[in-house]
């Protein structure tokens, strides 16, 4: 990629207000070079059958874009724009929301390390919620405690992959994104169904009209800024794509006046394998026409090298960018990370490195970036 620091810098200056970014006015104001992303898979006719699973990868392979992206910017009702503070914790364990599952799609392709569903649920505009908050789900069944006392099981938390108009835009539904949890049991050469993650495979096995207990909303460490000239660095791994799907929806899907999105969106993602990218085909769409403000950088670990020969994992493909993402966070850039707990340690160390190389005391720089509301994390 041939955009440089200084470059990277300028082009946010004519995107983003003088206010938020103060560049040098020496700089230049280049055209921002997105890579385009690559389409997941495609239509799969049959069924690939994971061995030793009782379930399919890749049945009839879905994309998702042309359903959930329009021609132009999508009209929505605006009302829910009017509240001022985010909805919290509206439904809580004891009295949940019952929702109903409308539909449930596989978004990988068969060469995927494992089984992720696009699963959307009505909840009739009874949960409004801001994009970045998580809904809480309890499974159906129940579970002996420590005690030996069988008590309901607990809430699993899931990051919600829509804005808060869902993928119809009417503010009647939510979006998640799950990947099926199991359990490779190497002696007996198949998935161990005793060690299945309950919630995961309920969501993923569900079918239209099943009902589901929701808890929440819940959280603000992801809340978006209020200020649409903002940049913003998502980082994710896996089904950590959701809070991210929802704003970059936010910011180029939908039409909200009051939120006309000046700012840069770049987004590194990383995952196993081409099969395993999430949301492809609709970030490919959004590339195509925001190609100045949308920007996607993968890291598959199965399938890249970085550059000292070993596996691309997300934190190599940061570095790569060390300058710009630099330059950027100095700028008043907001940097969100989600996805697995693991993820963070390399993450950390790689930007530590940096701030050696660069002669900044690591400590201190991520302090100042979380003290000025920059810094968002919410890993599981």
């Amino acid at each position: 990629d041939s955009v440089t620091s200084l470059q990277l810098a300028a082009k946010m200056a004519a995107l983003q207000t003088a206010a938020s970014l103060r560049l040098a006015a020496k700089s230049q104001v280049p055209k921002l070079q997105a890579k385009p992303a690559q389409r997941v898979g495609g239509a799969r006719s049959a069924m690939k059958v994971a061995a030793g699973t009782d379930y399919g990868l890749g049945l009839e392979m879905k994309t998702v874009v042309q359903k959930t992206i329009k021609s132009g910017r999508a009209d929505v009702p605006l009302e829910l724009e009017k509240a001022t503070e985010p909805p919290l914790n509206t439904y809580k364990n004891k009295s949940p929301y019952v929702g109903t599952i409308k539909s449930v799609e596989r978004i990988v392709g068969p060469e995927a390390t494992g089984e992720t569903c696009h699963i959307i649920i009505d909840h009739d505009g009874n949960m409004p919620f801001w994009e970045g908050q998580s809904y809480g789900v309890i499974p159906p069944g129940t579970k002996v405690n420590s005690k030996g006392k069988e008590v309901p099981h607990g809430v699993r938390l899931y990051s919600i992959a829509a804005t808060r108009y869902g993928d119809n835009f009417d503010g009647q539904t939510t979006t998640l994104c799950v990947r099926r949890a199991t359990y490779w049991d190497p002696e007996m050469g198949a998935e161990d169904p005793a060690k299945k993650g309950i919630c995961s495979n309920f969501l993923c096995d569900a079918k239209p009209g099943d009902k589901v207990n929701m808890t929440g909303p819940t959280g603000t460490v992801m809340l978006l800024p209020e200020d649409p000239a903002t940049c913003h660095i998502m980082v994710a791994t896996g089904t950590g794509i959701a809070p991210f799907r929802s704003y970059i929806r936010r910011f180029f899907v939908e039409n909200i006046p009051n939120y006309d999105f000046k700012g840069l969106a770049w987004l590194f993602m990383g995952v196993a394998n081409s099969d395993a990218k999430l949301y492809d085909d609709e970030f490919s769409e959004i590339l195509k026409r925001f190609p100045d403000q949308f920007r996607v950088d993968y890291a598959l670990s199965r399938e890249q090298k970085n550059t000292k020969g070993g596996k691309m994992y997300i934190q190599d493909k940061i570095e790569e960018y060390k300058d710009q993402v630099f330059d950027l966070l100095d700028n008043g850039a907001h940097m969100y990370f989600c996805g697995l707990k693991g993820m963070m340690p390399g993450i950390q160390d790689m930007l530590a490195g940096v701030c050696s190389s660069k002669g900044i005391e690591y400590e201190e720089w991520i302090e100042g970036l979380k003290k000025n509301g920059q810094w968002h994390v919410e890993v599981y």
